[in-house]
């Protein structure tokens, strides 16, 4: 079976492929516009997007959306993670918690999932800590300043130990859960 993963984002598609494969699932990675709902609920923005590609007519896909809150921000950036990491950047988030004792932050992953004609939407998350600076140079967008254990960034473990974790390491274990109940795999 193969499955698009519809992102601008080839780090996702690997991350998703390297946790789908052993289930006979290939990914294709495919850039497709489509518009986003502006919210605050990953959810919302997932299934509103899902109907956006399937009114294009593509099917057996999955997208995402993903957003890093920060609790001492009241959830910033959250659905506009995207957004900030391009503006902003990890210094910008840096800047704004500079004082704050409160660092801690939520990643969540909201994964939508087209399958022989069925509909699964899962949300993974993981809770940790914003660092007082950028650690690592693997990963990408937030992980640098994003700490799991309190001890080393998401950029700073291999990918395997990351997805083991993650948010969206979460997530795609919940929607393995739910493709097995559909009998998809």
């Amino acid at each position: 079976m193969k499955l698009k993963v519809i992102t601008s984002n080839p780090g996702k598609v690997a991350e998703y492929q390297k946790e789908l494969a052993e289930y006979g699932i290939d990914m294709e990675h495919v850039r497709l516009p489509y518009d986003e709902v502006q919210t605050s609920d990953l959810e919302e923005v997932v299934n509103k997007g899902m109907d956006a590609i399937i009114a294009q007519g593509v099917r057996d896909f999955i997208i995402d959306d993903s957003g890093l809150f920060v609790d001492a921000l009241k959830g910033f950036p959250g659905v506009w993670s995207a957004y900030a990491q391009k503006t902003i950047g990890n210094p910008g988030i840096l800047r704004l918690m500079e004082g704050v004792e409160d660092r801690g932050a939520e990643f969540r992953c909201c994964i939508g999932c087209d399958v022989m004609g069925k509909r699964i939407v899962v949300t993974g998350k993981c809770r940790g800590v914003i660092t007082d600076s950028e650690q690592g140079d693997g990963g990408f967008g937030f992980d640098p300043v994003f700490s799991h254990d309190g001890e080393r960034t998401f950029a700073e473990i291999p990918m395997d130990e990351k997805n083991s974790v993650s948010h969206r390491g979460n997530a795609v274990r919940l929607l393995i859960d739910a493709l097995k109940a559909e009998k998809v795999i």
